[in-house]
């Protein structure tokens, strides 16, 4: 039996959730609907009703009414939720997700999405689509798609977005039943036959890491590789602290620029930090320090138009980090790894940090790149992290090979030393 589970408020979007539902069953799937609803009545009958989904969150529903407070409740709701979508995947009873709603629905509903493991289907149609849905997604992989007008009833144009939601969700839900438990249980990822390898990577890196990849891959091992736009980051260091990887190798670091300098794909100020807690091998290099990315160009700040500017592409335009950044993001990469719990090496290309910051490019500046190295140096003295130079740019796929080589002798210490 192959079930898409239901979750919104049917006091608000009954009438909505009850035509998904018939849809949903035309389908051939079974629906199991999950009510987060809190005041009102609910429109259409649940199979798990609102008082079950506040028990599960460790309150009762008429605690929440009489607080009066719409915050609390929806966090408490958005929890039980979370805890009764957990339950329902245990059991076997979950094979797809599927909510609708504005930006309370899709607050409880994403957060519930969140906590499943990845692979399994989860479908968001929502108002709050077009905009910035990262605190939705999170690190998760949610497919969030645009309801175009609110979710107030059925009309023409909500309609046709709901039915291509339903026929999605219902064909996810019918490959994800199908598939064998290997594939079904994502959250298992490390315990296959080829330990698995995280791997940083950005357009201007891509050279260099694709000649890491290469060279692991010729080790035995499966790389996965993140592509730092702020979600890869934060997503690389959620899969670390998950203890998955056997090792990490992140030869690109420019979420930290972002995130020092005001730019736009930071992936916050714990990146870095996650291999180093869990004792995970790890291999650094500096990356794509030499730059800070905005958006399009119209979008540039005041402060960094009179900077040296590159347009990436219509929707990035890049900005040179000054030696007083880089001396401060050496200390700030210093710090991080200094606390690391397991091996960890640091691989300076002294020639180039990018495409763009090689001889010749762009960004190709001596001085800058000094005070990164230097600071980096002066902050891991007497630290247990070791720094390896090389005479040549981030891009030689010698570099990438090199890197990849050490990550694979520092995991096999590791081993024969546990």
């Amino acid at each position: 039996m192959t079930n898409v589970v239901l979750v919104g408020t049917l006091d608000t979007k009954g009438v909505e959730y009850g035509w998904l539902r018939e849809r949903l069953l035309r389908t051939g799937v079974e629906v199991i609907m999950v009510d987060t609803g809190i005041m009102g009545d609910p429109r259409v009958p649940a199979d798990v009703p609102r008082e079950a989904v506040a028990r599960a969150a460790g309150t009762e529903l008429p605690e929440l009414r009489a607080a009066a407070d719409r915050g609390a409740a929806v966090t408490a709701m958005a929890r039980g939720a979370e805890a009764t979508l957990l339950r329902l995947h245990a059991e076997g009873r979950l094979h797809a997700v599927l909510a609708i709603g504005g930006s309370g629905g899709t607050s409880i509903a994403t957060r519930a999405m969140r906590a499943l493991p990845l692979g399994v289907p989860k479908l968001m149609v929502s108002s709050m689509a077009s905009g910035d849905v990262a605190p939705y997604v999170g690190s998760s992989d949610i497919t969030m798609m645009y309801s175009v007008v609110d979710i107030a009833g059925i009309n023409s144009i909500s309609a046709p977005v709901m039915a291509n939601a339903v026929e999605a969700a219902a064909g996810m839900a019918k490959a994800f039943e199908r598939a064998s438990r290997e594939l079904r249980r994502p959250a298992r990822l490390g315990t296959g036959s080829r330990p698995l390898i995280a791997a940083s990577m950005a357009g201007v890196t891509t050279i260099g890491v694709d000649a890491a990849r290469g060279r692991l891959t010729e080790l035995g091992y499966e790389v996965l590789v993140f592509h730092v736009s702020g979600a890869g980051g934060r997503t690389l260091e959620t899969l670390a602290g998950q203890g998955i990887f056997a090792g990490v190798l992140d030869l690109t670091l420019s979420e930290l620029a972002d995130d020092l300098c005001g730019g736009i794909l930071t992936a916050g100020p714990d990146r870095l930090s996650a291999a180093g807690r869990a004792g995970i091998p790890q291999v650094v290099s500096l990356g794509a320090l030499d730059m800070v990315k905005f958006g399009p160009l119209e979008t540039l700040p005041e402060r960094a138009r009179y900077r040296r500017v590159h347009v990436h592409n219509p929707s990035i335009t890049v900005v040179r980090t000054t030696p007083a950044e880089c001396a401060e993001l050496g200390r700030r990469v210093a710090a991080k790894l200094r606390v690391a719990t397991g091996p960890t090496a640091v691989c300076v290309p002294l020639r180039g940090l990018s495409t763009l910051g090689a001889p010749g490019g762009t960004y190709h500046d001596p001085d800058a790149d000094r005070a990164l190295f230097s600071a980096l140096r002066e902050g891991l003295r007497g630290s247990s992290a070791r720094l390896y130079d090389y005479d040549t740019h981030i891009n030689d796929p010698g570099f990438g090979r090199a890197a990849a080589d050490r990550l694979h002798a520092m995991i096999g210490a590791a081993a024969a030393a546990a």
